[in-house]
């Protein structure tokens, strides 16, 4: 019978481990963060760079067709002031444009131009070139539990 109460007991060499897992996951977290970061920063300053918001809402429309913003922020995980500001800047470099809709006065449709289902194919094709050579080294099975650990991170980044 151990003497030792639960509280005060040593972490064991397997719970030590999986602190030191979860540390390594939570400074990769961050580090991808900050790619993100410079990503927008660039998607700022560069005419036709885009972030990742900016390329969801290319790709939602691109598979949807025109939505209305509410629905577009709904699909992007964002809120429809921050849509908004989204489209508004795509609309400004020409790939989206905006209608009121026929069904309903009130509500904007947004849908993308040619060139803005240009850009999103030219932004896949990157994305999937990048992808293929930056992930080469990782089998499906690995890269389908980095897609789990990145929804469950989704999840970690709403509780903060």
């Amino acid at each position: 019978m151990s003497t030792k109460p639960q509280g005060d007991a040593l972490p064991s060499e397997a719970g030590e481990a999986r602190q030191q897992a979860l540390a390594r996951l939570s400074r990769a977290a961050y580090s991808l963060s900050a790619a993100d970061a410079r990503l927008r920063g660039r998607a700022t300053r560069q005419a036709g760079a885009l972030s990742l918001s900016h390329a969801r809402v290319l790709r939602i429309l691109a598979e949807e067709g025109a939505l209305p913003v509410a629905r577009l922020a709904e699909l992007t995980e964002t809120t429809g002031a921050g849509v908004t500001q989204l489209v508004n800047g795509l609309s400004e470099q020409g790939y989206v444009e905006k209608a009121k809709s026929l069904a309903d006065k009130r509500s904007v449709l947004v849908g993308l131009t040619e060139l803005g289902l240009a850009r999103h194919r030219e932004r896949e094709r990157l994305l999937a070139d990048v992808l293929e050579r930056e992930l080469r080294g990782m089998d499906d099975q690995a890269l389908d539990a980095a897609s789990e650990v990145l929804r469950a991170l989704g999840g970690v980044y709403n509780q903060l």
